[in-house]
């Protein structure tokens, strides 16, 4: 059987698994990122254990990239996100953050504290 720190660890990776695939290729603009964001927080927030979701979308990397295209709007990927979590599981709390390293939307365990 799984400890209660693996187990609150695989419930983050899960939230992480389903907030970004089911959000990924949204259309957002700079005017909607912020309603995004919050739409984001509480559909995973309403997940079991999921106690805390923190999105921040980035309108100022949305702004560069619709500056060299002629759409009002792009689609949401890792790029324009920053997001933190965390997931609390029988007295075990895990913290996670997803945040670009390099070109890629790195989805981290930051602490496990019992």
């Amino acid at each position: 059987m799984p400890t209660d720190t693996e187990r609150a660890s695989f419930e983050a990776g899960i939230k992480f698994g389903s907030l970004y695939h089911q959000f990924a290729g949204t259309p957002v603009s700079p005017d909607s990122a912020e309603s995004l964001g919050r739409a984001m927080e509480e559909a995973i927030e309403n997940q079991p254990h999921c106690v805390d979701v923190d999105v921040t979308v980035r309108t100022d990397r949305i702004a560069a990239e619709l500056d060299s295209q002629s759409a009002e709007y792009t689609e949401l990927t890792g790029r324009f996100l920053d997001v933190e979590m965390r997931i609390e599981y029988e007295g075990v709390t895990a913290r996670t953050k997803m945040e670009m390293e390099g070109d890629y939307p790195l989805m981290r365990l930051v602490a496990v504290e019992e």
